[in-house]
C-alpha cells in the first residue's frame, strides 16, 4: 500500500516537473526581432556629437566630477562627519537606520486628517 502511494506521488511529481515551461536557471531566448527606431546615419551623428564635445561616456576613465569644486575644505567635511558619525553608522547598519529614526521620533511625523461632514 505504501509502495503504491509512493509510486503515485513520484509519478505525479515527475509529470509536474516535466510540464514546467521554464526554470530560474534556464536561459530564455527572446525571438522577437529587433527594430531600430533610429537610422544608421542618426546613430553616427549622435556619436559624432559626443566626440565633438570631447567626451567619451563609454570610457572607463570618464569622470564627470573632473571639474567639481567643493565649497567646504577637507577639514570641514571631516569635522562634520566626525560630529555625526553615530548617525552615519546607524544609517549604514543592518536595518538601514530604522531603529535610529524610531528612537529620534517622539511625535508622529504624519498627521491623519478626518473628513468630517
Amino acid at each position: 500500500m505504501k509502495t503504491a502511494l509512493f509510486t503515485t506521488i513520484a509519478i505525479a511529481a515527475s509529470l509536474a516537473a516535466a510540464t514546467q515551461a521554464a526554470r530560474a536557471d534556464d536561459i530564455t531566448v527572446d525571438t522577437t526581432p529587433f527594430v531600430s527606431t533610429k537610422s544608421r546615419s542618426e546613430v553616427q551623428a549622435e556619436l559624432r556629437q559626443f566626440q565633438a564635445a570631447d567626451v567619451n561616456v563609454w570610457s572607463t576613465s570618464y569622470t564627470p566630477l573632473k571639474t567639481f569644486h567643493s565649497e567646504k575644505t577637507r577639514a570641514e567635511v571631516r569635522a562634520e562627519f566626525l560630529e555625526n558619525r553615530n548617525e552615519a553608522a546607524a544609517f549604514n547598519g543592518e536595518d538601514s537606520g530604522s531603529r535610529h529614526l524610531a528612537e529620534q521620533s517622539t511625535s508622529p511625523r504624519h498627521v491623519l486628517l478626518s473628513l468630517a461632514k
